[in-house]
This record gives structure tokens, C-alpha cells and sequence, in this order.
């Protein structure tokens, strides 16, 4: 799940928001403005209301936050890299890079979000309860309380890819040491899951008219949608087993002077050696990739007044691969961003380029491919 926009780092991890969680935001303002905190705190004013909620709404989602938070601060511990934290529609999750180094350390890095959920529902009820807070106060800490709670409770269900299921993995893994058994033992407990919250969630909404059967169809429909992915992630780890950057990519690849204009590039170069993406450089240093299929878009009449740098993609926003680094992490990388294409660099030297297709092709042959 991708960030719309960059909220900063905490911690040392990057923190972004994708839209759909505005969405969320916006649904738990009005049902709490409109209807929870009326029923539980009558007597105040629609405005005194609104505010409740919209305070009320930015703890949930700071917890949330303090959650993943908490799962990276582990991972680090660990040794482990991360891409950062995104909140989005179902709350937030934390990138991690690369394969869990141990089971142990896949456990101690799923406890440890609910740990930080546990202390901050226990805080909030506590507080909301034991200590007289001005009006409103004690109801919004109340409401964080309880909803941290039961998020708890549903976040450690035995179901990957919820924090329970990496726990059962993680136990699994460590009993038996075989962590694509443990994957598809939590996985597919992941599945049935996703089924159950679905046939439960539409049969509440058919029968019942409850929207809330729709929600909890909804969330069935993501957590069976979560696990499958998790699964396949497990067969493309599999089939790239062994597979280094340096194995797949196309090693000194054509490249054009950035100085170039397009009937140049055209005459000198796609005539008689055509790719799909060709590496720009400027005086040797990457400057960005060049598509046939944009050069073709420009009508021929200006390809003489035109230079390759009007329709190359800048530097900065193709991916940056090691040759020595591990295929599955690179199709990670590519499956990040709309280039589908990285650069293999040393040292600032340009060493290969390794496109999507390339790691398809790894795919499709699968394990036989390993040394």
C-alpha cells in the first residue's frame, strides 16, 4: 500500500497517508459526532460534539500510527530495513524489506505492536474511568480506550496477515524450521478467515440491513485478498531462490548521449538496435531512461528539434539496484513504482538494466532456475 502524500519521519522512519484515509477519517468523525458521543455524553452542544470527535479521531489514528511504530522500531532492532509506515483504510502497516532474519525475530517484531496497543488502551480506561477530566475528556479517552481494545482483540486473530497470524507463523515456523510451511499453514487460516468475514458480513447486511455487515464483508474481502497475497509472495521468493540482480539483468546495455535529439537517437541507434528503454547518460553519469514508445508519440516533424532529455524518465525516479542483490528484493522494488524497469549501478557506473519482464520470465521457469 503506497502513500499519497509524505507526513515525515518519527523515529527515524518515514510516515505517509494514502487518500483512502481520509475516507475513514471522515466515517468515524460523523458516526461519532452524530451518534456515539450524543448517546454517551447527552446535554451538549453539536459544535462541543464535533470537536469530541474530530480530537477523538486524530488519537485513534495516532495510536494506530504509535502501533506500526512500534512494529518498526523492532524491525530495526532486528536488523531489519524498512520502506517506512503508511495509515490508509484498514489503519496502517509498516514495509518491511526483505525476509524476516529468524523466528524469533518475526515474533518479537509481531508482539510488539499490540504491546503498544495494549498500554494505550489500558491508559486511555483507566484514565477515562479513575481520574475527573473536564467534560467530554473522559468520553473521548474512554471511546480511544475501548476502540484499542477490541482492535487488539481482532489484530491478533491466528489469521496472516493480521499480527496474530505472524505470531502463529512465527511459532509454527520456529517448531518445525520450515517458514514456507508455517506461510501457508497462517495463510490459508488467513483465508478462511477472509470467507467467514465475508458470508458473515453479507448475510448481517441481507437479513438484517446492518451496514455494518457490509464494513465487516469489506474487511473479509481484504484480510482473503491479504493472505492470497502473502502466499504468492511465498512461490516468487521460491522460484527466485538463489537469483541475484547480476543473473537476470541485461548487462551493458545500449546506451544515448543525453545531447542527442530524437532523429539522432532514432537514425544512430533504435534503426539498428531496438529496445523497448534505453539508459541515457550524461558525460557517463545515468541521467535517466529513455521509451521507444514516447519517442514514437512525437510527431516525426519535430524529432530534429527535440533532445532525448524531453522524453526520458528523469534519474530520480527509476530504482537504484546492487548486482549482488537478491532478485525477489528487486521485484519489490519494481512493483513499487510505474518505471517496471531498474538500474544496475556501481559506484555511480552504469553495470545493467533489469526490467519487469526480466523477473517474469525468472518466475515462469521457477525453482529450476536455481544453481
Amino acid at each position: 500500500m503506497g502513500s499519497s502524500f509524505r507526513l515525515g519521519r518519527i523515529a527515524g522512519v518515514d510516515v505517509g497517508v494514502n487518500w483512502s484515509w481520509l475516507v475513514v477519517f471522515a466515517l468515524i468523525t460523523w458516526s461519532l459526532a452524530s451518534g456515539v458521543f450524543p448517546d454517551q455524553d447527552p446535554g451538549r452542544t453539536q459544535a462541543t460534539y464535533v470537536t469530541m470527535a474530530v480530537i477523538a479521531a486524530v488519537l485513534f489514528f495516532a495510536s494506530l500510527l504509535a502501533h506500526e511504530l512500534g512494529h518498526a522500531v523492532t524491525a530495526r532492532r532486528e536488523g531489519m530495513e524498512l520502506d517506512g509506515i503508511t495509515l490508509w483504510l484498514f489503519g496502517g502497516v509498516a514495509r518491511f524489506k526483505g525476509r524476516f532474519p529468524s523466528a524469533g525475530a518475526e515474533l518479537r517484531i509481531a508482539l510488539a505492536g499490540p504491546a503498544v496497543s495494549l498500554l494505550i488502551g489500558v491508559a486511555c480506561s483507566l484514565l477515562a474511568w479513575a481520574v475527573a477530566l473536564p467534560g467530554g475528556v473522559d468520553g473521548v479517552l474512554a471511546w480511544v480506550g475501548y476502540v484499542n481494545l477490541i482492535l487488539l482483540v481482532f489484530n491478533l486473530l491466528p489469521a496472516l496477515p493480521l499480527d496474530g497470524g505472524r505470531v502463529l507463523r512465527a511459532l509454527l515456523w520456529g517448531a518445525r524450521d520450515d517458514f514456507a510451511w508455517a506461510t501457508n499453514v497462517a495463510a490459508s487460516i488467513g483465508r478462511g478467515f477472509g470467507y467467514l468475514l465475508i458470508g458473515g458480513g453479507i448475510a448481517l447486511f441481507a437479513f438484517q440491513g446492518a451496514f455494518g455487515g457490509a464494513w465487516l464483508a469489506f474487511i473479509g474481502w481484504f484480510l482473503l485478498g491479504a493472505a492470497t497475497a502473502e502466499q504468492r509472495y511465498l512461490a516468487a521468493r521460491q522460484a527466485l531462490a538463489g537469483l541475484r540482480v547480476r543473473d537476470l539483468m541485461t548487462a551493458d546495455p545500449i546506451t544515448v548521449p543525453s545531447d542527442h535529439t530524437l532523429g539522432e537517437f532514432i537514425d544512430d541507434v533504435a534503426w539498428q538496435r531496438r529496445h523497448t528503454t534505453y539508459p541515457v547518460l550524461d558525460d557517463g553519469r545515468f541521467a535517466g531512461l529513455l521509451a521507444f514508445r514516447c519517442v514514437s508519440a512525437v510527431p516525426r516533424d519535430q524529432w530534429d528539434a527535440r533532445d532525448v532529455r524531453s522524453c526520458m524518465i528523469p534519474a530520480e525516479e527509476v530504482p537504484r539496484l546492487r548486482a549482488d542483490q537478491e532478485a525477489i528484493d528487486a521485484l519489490e522494488e519494481l512493483s513499487g513504482t510505474s518505471v517496471n524497469r531498474g538500474v544496475v549501478m556501481d559506484d555511480g557506473h552504469l553495470l545493467g538494466i533489469l526490467s519487469a519482464a526480466d523477473l517474469g520470465r525468472a518466475l515462469e521457469a521457477g525453482p529450476r532456475r536455481r544453481p
